[in-house]
């Protein structure tokens, strides 16, 4: 069988079923790719030596790319016609790769197209640095143990739940799963091995005086984290929702945030109705020339760097007395709009939240629903920080009851 070989199709060639078959390479004669049963995937090179036909072994895929394997098969084929070829009776064994050289690939080829949060597997596989050094086929659940156990350590010093290292089993199980499929090794020595620790349901929220401290420490920041900590309280948005903000999201004179499907968590469009004060906020942020990120000190990617942030805070004002996170500001909004009177079904529109208030066929169609009531539920969340935040103010809530008082997730 002769194509065209590009690195998708060679990622997406089926395992052989049954007996192993070929795919010859049409931009470079004699080059070919054989595909076993178990999915792995070896290059060749099918040419003449000395008038006897001969198929030299180049290499495997994917540790061997097709760029990698012509750029190869080229040099042999110079090298036979100008009469320099000598071929080795002991050909080298390939290097074996390191759980370091695995991860880039992992996340190019597999969790940036099929993760929508790829970003967070790859900060969690790089925080796993102890491994990285040891080769891919010879690490032992043993070793990644005592690295699931050193991450539980580092997150109970910092008063967390061992949420980082359950995301982290979660990676490299993944990787593993992958590394198998890619025939880059045989067996996963993580597969069956159950998280180490059970997490805690986080369910906590800022009071009136720590909503105050945060708004005071992030005023002390400066741009870009005084704008983007403010709006993340006024809009009760996710992290990366706000951080990876556009320019070209934002409709000021309509006082709107559009988020598309692909950026959001349950991959459903979310429109923003803003209130005042997250949009004269937005109106003093300056723009970097030729870019479209709202946050950014570079002008080609977003900011990062919030657990930095989020120590400085901690130091500036204190919040450290209780563990706290920054989801916690998405929970104090949609809290605090509850005992403000404001209905769980706007609650949960306004957080693009499926929490179940609304289900089945009412839930498809009350995602369209609801905008005047969500920019109504956000200015009075807004006209409350600002209250708040007056000098000498006393701001005074609404009476609620019942289900208006729960706390969210």
């Amino acid at each position: 069988m002769k194509k065209k070989l590009t690195p998708k199709l060679i990622e997406n060639l089926p395992p052989a079923s049954g007996k192993r078959y070929e795919i010859r390479d049409e931009l470079l004669t004699g080059l070919l790719l054989r595909v076993s049963a178990t999915g792995a995937k070896v290059w060749y090179l099918a040419t003449r030596i000395d008038g006897r036909s001969r198929r030299l072994k180049l290499g495997s895929w994917p540790i061997l790319s097709l760029k990698d394997a012509r750029e190869k098969a080229q040099m042999i084929l110079r090298d036979i016609q100008l009469g320099l070829f000598r071929e080795r009776e002991d050909e080298p064994a390939p290097r074996s790769l390191t759980l370091g050289d695995v991860i880039p690939q992992f996340i190019e080829k597999h969790a940036k197209r099929h993760t929508k949060d790829w970003k967070g597997t790859e900060s969690v596989l790089l925080r796993m640095n102890k491994l990285h050094g040891l080769k891919i086929d010879a690490i032992k659940r043993a070793d990644v143990i005592r690295e699931l156990e050193r991450l539980i350590s580092d997150i109970e010093d910092n008063g967390g739940r061992g949420t980082r290292a359950n995301r982290g089993l979660a990676a490299i199980k993944k990787l593993y799963s992958w590394c198998i499929d890619q025939g880059i090794v045989e067996i996963s020595p993580v597969a069956g091995l159950k998280p180490l620790i059970k997490e805690v349901a986080h369910e906590r929220w800022l009071s009136d005086t720590e909503i105050k401290s945060f708004l005071m420490g992030c005023e002390a920041e400066g741009y870009p984290f005084e704008e983007f900590g403010k709006l993340l309280l006024l809009t009760g948005q996710r992290l990366r929702e706000i951080a990876d903000m556009r320019w070209s999201e934002l409709d000021l004179d309509k006082g709107t945030l559009t988020l598309k499907a692909e950026r959001t968590k349950n991959a459903t469009l979310h429109v923003v109705p803003l209130p005042t004060q997250a949009i004269e906020i937005l109106k003093t942020i300056p723009r970097f020339y030729g870019s479209d990120y709202v946050f950014t000190t570079t002008s080609i990617s977003p900011i990062s760097g919030f657990g930095r942030f989020k120590k400085r805070l901690e130091t500036f004002v204190g919040l450290d007395a209780e563990d706290w996170r920054f989801h916690d500001l998405r929970r104090t909004a949609a809290t605090n709009m509850a005992i403000l009177g404001v209905q769980p079904h706007i609650i949960e529109a306004v957080l693009n939240h499926k929490t179940g208030v609304v289900s089945g066929v009412a839930a498809v169609y009350n995602r369209h629903l609801y905008f005047d009531e969500k920019r109504e539920a956000l200015q009075i969340w807004g006209d409350y920080v600002e209250r708040l935040t007056a000098p000498k103010a006393q701001p005074i809530r609404q009476a609620s009851t019942g289900a208006d008082a729960v706390a969210y997730p």
